[in-house]
């Protein structure tokens, strides 16, 4: 948490928003919650949640001079794709 906020949040709150939010970016998009689910998760804390499924992607840090992603941490146990990197080429991500 952002050390400027201290203690002007209640962190059932945050973890709550965290937690629509990986929602929000599930990777089927008919697994996400509509704007009026989203909007009735976050005004009522009565509504349980459902626990959030795989992402649509996932971003990992990768050093120079690293050759494997999991002396870093950010490898997942179930491998389903290759990564590359491409030191020439920049791809640019645009919200849907």
């Amino acid at each position: 948490m952002d050390p400027t906020l201290r203690d002007s949040y209640v962190s059932d709150e945050v973890i709550r928003c965290i937690h629509i939010g990986l929602l929000c970016v599930q990777q089927n998009p008919k697994s996400r919650p509509t704007m009026a689910r989203i909007i009735l998760m976050l005004s009522s804390s009565a509504i349980t949640l459902p626990a959030p499924q795989q992402p649509a992607f996932i971003f990992g840090t990768k050093t120079r001079g690293s050759t494997s992603g999991a002396e870093m941490g950010w490898v997942q146990s179930t491998r389903r794709f290759q990564c590359s990197t491409n030191d020439v080429s920049i791809t640019e991500f645009y919200p849907r």
